[in-house]
């Protein structure tokens, strides 16, 4: 029994290290803390939102964009979002924010962006996990922010401060849209 404990830890243990190999090799560079570059298209992606509309990526479609990755029962989604429902009314209709609803019921994830946050944007609904994921995200919280063109330039994972996000929306809004 003790053998085949250790072998299952030795295991878990070796996939830990390769995904994050993996996630350093594939993701672009990034100093110790951080966002990390990237240079990668945003998918096309498009769900039933929370409010029952359809909503989609196209919603970013030439403008800087901010995508959060979130669900009810992640710790560090409800620390973030204030800021992220602060940096979108500052920002208005400068910088396009979507949200997506990971593996979540729909009751709490209304109450969340509506009467505990006042989200003043769309998330999609997405309770089978299969929309986020095509960002091949990791973990909870997830943020991408995405130039004009369409390109995701930075990456966030986990709880992302105020101050980062406005210093890295600042830039992308500073570098224009890019010749396509």
């Amino acid at each position: 029994m003790r053998r085949s404990s250790a072998v299952a830890l030795a295991v878990v243990a070796g996939l830990v290290v390769a995904t994050g190999a993996w996630l350093l090799l594939n993701r672009g560079s990034a100093d110790e803390s951080g966002p990390v570059a990237m240079d990668r298209r945003l998918p096309a992606l498009s769900a039933p939102a929370l409010d029952g509309t359809v909503a989609s990526t196209a919603l970013l479609r030439g403008k800087v964009g901010v995508v959060n990755v979130w669900a009810t029962w992640c710790a560090p989604c409800r620390r973030e979002q204030p800021a992220l429902a602060r940096l979108a009314r500052r920002y208005g209709d400068r910088v396009a924010f979507l949200g997506i609803n990971y593996r979540d019921e729909r009751a709490g994830a209304r109450r969340w962006v509506g009467d505990e946050f006042d989200v003043p944007y769309p998330s999609l609904f997405d309770p089978s996990g299969r929309t986020a994921v095509q960002l091949d995200f990791p973990a909870l919280p997830d943020t991408y922010l995405v130039d004009a063109s369409g390109t995701i330039r930075w990456w966030v994972l986990g709880e992302a401060s105020e101050q980062e996000l406005s210093r890295l929306i600042d830039q992308l809004l500073a570098e224009g849209s890019p010749s396509a």
